[in-house]
């Protein structure tokens, strides 16, 4: 009796492209697959070896390897060939990475129908001399494959592991007091959300915890989907060197020292308002990886109300667009920093609550971390801001913190409400007012004396 095995091939290129792609960044799937998948199952030779090494990497390290660990891998195969086409085959994995569910479930099929086939094959002989128990189990293993094995959380048994996961991988917002209320910074697959009107400085907000990330050595991804990439660039060199971005054409030695002592990373990456989804992110993520090796510990997205998603109404295209990117979070095992717009009727208001965030309420329920930002006429006037947190998975909410704010490069401080410089600018704040006269009364006299 023949033993006839199938291959991927039937699936065309492609599938077996992705197939790999699914390998290399999901280690569940890996898991439930690795026992039956069997490299005489690829016909191309450079499939086969990934598939080879990927699993050996696992069965060793229990993980899936990184492109790091690929990249060394590749560089010792001694067949001058066989390299070339593993490394081609490597970077084409990164290059379409839709339909991964239809990918992984039709390969534990296959392998399930392939090991069942298999199990027919070697019982015949054992049927024939009456060995039942045993054509049974050979049966029950083959049914096995592809059995997702991952019953949950085993509460007594798994205590040393919960406790060691316990603590949060989180990157720091470079703000003490804001650090403080959400437990050092914003975690792992958390994702936090700076609310404010429009013209306000959310995106000042964010520019300064990514700078502060950057000096802090981190690797950071920042989309905008309304200012350029130039000049989102602009805002990091204002936020660096305290010079104003339309000044710094005039001091551009300046810039390359402060550059020059930086040794995180920085992507700045712009998409036209609506026409980037969730999907577009991911796919960019997997490019940088595989053209750049560079891997984000941090994302921020400029702002995510400006992605393109699914639904009729806009209020569920945003909850979704917003589920969404939580979930990317999540997948990534990275923090996600986005901004959305709150109402007009917030302009004026010296706090802005959870009920001022325009469109979908919705983006608070599922953000993990909300602060607003307030700045009225005369604080812009008087370069002062109130931030208020609106929702805290890690700690205490309700706390509304007085700021120095500097819109022209960036300049971004946040007080305790009972520092003394926190007093202070609270001062300065409630006697607004007062501040505004006297500018006016300023600019009033300087306009007289140009007339005598």
């Amino acid at each position: 009796m023949q033993n006839n095995i199938e291959n991927f091939s039937q699936f065309g290129y492609t599938f077996q492209v992705k197939l790999v792609h699914s390998l290399l960044n999901d280690s569940k799937f890996l898991e439930r697959i690795a026992e039956a998948l069997e490299t005489k199952y690829f016909e191309n030779e450079s499939f086969a070896w990934s598939v080879d090494t990927i699993k050996k990497h696992f069965i060793k390290y229990k993980a899936t390897p990184n492109l790091e660990a690929m990249a060394v891998y590749i560089k010792e195969i001694p067949d001058d060939v066989l390299r070339e086409a593993a490394k081609n085959a490597l970077k084409e994995t990164f290059k379409d990475t839709t339909g991964l569910d239809f990918i992984k479930d039709k390969t534990i099929d296959f392998c399930k129908n392939q090991a069942l086939k298999q199990a027919i094959y070697n019982s015949v002989d054992l049927f024939k001399s009456g060995n039942h128990e045993e054509v049974r189990k050979i049966i029950d293993t083959a049914l096995k494959v592809g059995l997702d094995t991952d019953i949950g959380h085993e509460y007594v048994s798994m205590f040393v592991q919960r406790i060691n996961e316990a603590s949060r991988k989180i990157i720091s917002t470079g703000w003490p007091v804001i650090d403080n209320v959400i437990d050092g910074g914003l975690g792992a697959g958390e994702l936090g959300v700076i609310v404010a009107p429009a013209g306000i400085g959310k995106s000042w907000g964010l520019v300064s915890m990514a700078a502060s990330a950057l000096k802090n050595e981190k690797n950071i991804l920042y989309y905008t989907m309304e200012l350029s990439q130039n000049y989102v660039g602009l805002r990091f060199d204002s936020y660096f060197t305290g010079i104003p971005s339309q000044n710094l054409k005039y001091h551009q030695e300046e810039v390359k020292n402060k550059l020059e002592d930086i040794k995180g990373n920085l992507i700045i990456k712009y998409y036209p308002t609506k026409t980037a989804t969730i999907q577009t992110l991911r796919g960019h993520i997997e490019k940088t990886k595989i053209v750049k090796q560079f891997i984000p510990d941090v994302i921020f997205v400029d702002y995510a109300d400006l992605l393109s998603g699914h639904g009729k109404e806009k209020r569920f295209i945003l909850e979704n667009i917003y589920e969404d990117l939580r979930g990317l979070a999540g997948e990534l095992q990275v923090p996600i920093w986005t901004a959305s717009q709150a109402n007009k009727s917030s302009l004026e208001h010296d706090v802005i609550e959870a009920d001022k965030v325009a469109e979908a309420y919705a983006k608070v329920m599922i953000a993990d971390f909300v602060m607003s930002l307030s700045r009225k006429i005369a604080d812009k006037i008087s370069g002062t801001a109130r931030w208020h947190i609106i929702k805290n998975r890690m700690g205490k909410d309700g706390i509304t913190f007085p700021s120095s704010f500097n819109a022209s490069a960036g300049q971004i401080t946040i007080m305790e409400p009972e520092s003394a410089t926190g007093k202070e600018t609270t001062h300065k704040m409630e006697n607004s007012t007062e501040v505004v006269r006297q500018l006016l009364k300023r600019k009033y006299d300087e306009l007289e004396g140009g007339f005598e």
